[in-house]
């Protein structure tokens, strides 16, 4: 079974169940297990992750099985399985990258944020994790941010520096 740190009951909005039927209609009768995908990323992009109850809702919904979800939902990077934070920073760490510096800048920002690889910080604000190839090669070391998936190339620790300063100048204007 997955392992989270956190699992609240959820209960999606009328408006959300709506959008779920309106994919699910694209395909085809019998074949709405196609609709998984693009639901996952419904209820990622309205909680922020994706919790076990909350897969087991999306499956009740396709009429699957709670298994089906969860071996999607742990296949793909794209989805979370415990909660991140408002800015999710992810850091290239393939072969090109490392060369030019993405483990030290990994080191960089746990320690700037004091969070390890996949947590989050006590405000919530920042989470950050490694993830595969951003195929900007030619720019690295390189990362984007979640969830907008703004990009960032030829990062030092004074340009991610920074970038953490604004991130959390604009958090605390937005609030």
């Amino acid at each position: 079974m997955l392992s989270v740190k956190e699992n609240h009951p959820v209960e999606f909005s009328a408006e959300l169940l709506t959008k779920f039927a309106e994919v699910a209609s694209r395909y085809p009768q019998g074949k709405q297990k196609s609709a998984l995908l693009p639901l996952l990323h419904l209820v990622q992009a309205e909680y922020g992750w994706l919790s076990t109850d909350a897969m087991d809702k999306v499956a009740h919904f396709l009429q699957i099985e709670p298994i089906e979800v969860y071996e999607v939902a742990t296949f793909y990077t794209m989805y979370f399985l415990r909660p991140q934070g408002k800015y999710n920073l992810e850091i290239c760490r393939t072969g090109p990258c490392c060369l030019v510096g993405a483990e030290r800048i990994m080191q960089y920002i746990e320690d700037a944020l004091g969070v390890k690889e996949g947590e989050v910080t006590a405000d919530g604000l920042f989470s950050w994790r490694g993830v595969e190839c951003l195929a900007a090669c030619g720019y690295g070391p390189v990362l984007q941010i979640g969830p907008e998936y703004t990009f960032y190339e030829n990062l030092t620790e004074q340009s991610v520096a920074q970038l953490i300063e604004t991130l959390k100048n604009k958090a605390q204007t937005e609030a």
